[in-house]
């Protein structure tokens, strides 16, 4: 039976919900391949013309909601700048528009986070073949309602999953990355879905889509699980505006996942001593959001992007 060909949008911009699946039996992409896909989307994003609306990483899958823009926006400049990005030194000369054409494919974005990840889980595991299973699933979507709502489906994710109870909780999705790194994440887009419908600060319109998930949670749907109701109420008593203490609650993470942590100084004096327990080549400290003068490098994502 032949492929239906994809809905591809040309020289305007256009957002997908992307769906790639494993081709293996069970849970098998672990926390540390988990962190080292989403340091893939967050490198290769900063190569394509993409921005990420929202990602969730599960056991067997992945979800992107990506928007994708047409690369004649973008000067020869920039684009020998994320040239540079993606081949490190260049030894030889980039064929600018042939890579300009690159960057502005859907399916040439996700080949490359699919390709990259396959090859560092098979040598991970010693094993051989095919890690995907069929081509990715995309739909394009109207930018407003529709993009909220699927992004609303990608954060309940790990919810419907009985995996946890908010959607917070769950690591490897956007609204638990929102919340944990908050304005200085420079990754994800700060639209939160919301296109004009909650204008305002990043705090109003995270307050905004935190209120519409959770009320979407609370619905089950076709029997999956949902937000416990005891749950939703003391959301609804705060109005969904996340307190300090939640907001520390998930960003502690650094505090068990950190290799080093300290003042920007102590961060970097020590990766100078340690750098060959890393096998990233560009280990910068990172800020930890809402604690004064702390950074940290993770150990999560020891191995290397490339």
């Amino acid at each position: 039976m032949p492929r239906i060909p994809r809905l591809i949008v040309r020289g305007e911009e256009a957002v997908y919900h992307v769906v790639s699946r494993t081709a293996l039996d069970g849970f098998v992409i672990e926390d540390e391949d988990k962190e080292y896909l989403l340091g893939l989307i967050k490198w290769l994003s900063s190569v394509f013309f993409v921005e990420i609306l929202g990602f969730c990483i599960m056991g067997n899958h992945f979800h992107l909601l990506v928007k994708v823009f047409p690369g004649e926006r973008f000067s020869n400049e920039d684009v020998m700048n994320r040239a540079k990005k993606y081949y490190g030194k260049l030894d030889k000369k980039v064929d600018v528009e042939r890579f300009r054409q690159k960057c502005e494919v859907l399916s040439e974005f996700i080949k490359e986070i699919k390709q990259r990840f396959a090859r560092h889980y098979n040598k991970k595991h010693d094993r051989r073949g095919y890690f995907w299973g069929e081509r990715f699933k995309s739909v394009l979507l109207e930018d407003g309602p529709a993009v909220l709502n699927c992004l609303a489906y990608i954060d309940l994710n790990p919810v419907r999953a009985g995996l946890v109870k908010r959607p917070e909780e769950y690591r490897w999705c956007s609204i638990s990355y929102h919340v944990a790194m908050g304005e200085s994440g420079g990754f994800l887009s700060k639209d939160l879905g919301l296109s004009g419908m909650a204008k305002g600060s990043f705090k109003k319109r995270l307050r905004a889509y935190r209120e519409y998930l959770y009320e979407k949670g609370g619905l089950v749907v076709d029997g999956k699980g949902a937000i416990d109701g005891d749950i939703l109420c003391d959301e609804r008593q705060q109005e969904f505006a996340p307190s300090t203490k939640f907001i520390f609650k998930h960003r502690v993470r650094y505090f068990s996942d950190g290799a080093i942590l300290g003042s920007k100084l102590f961060v970097k004096r020590w990766y100078s001593e340690f750098k060959d327990y890393f096998k990233s080549k560009e280990k910068l400290p990172r800020k930890i959001p809402g604690v004064e003068d702390m950074y940290s490098l993770k150990r999560l994502s020891r191995a290397g992007i490339s």
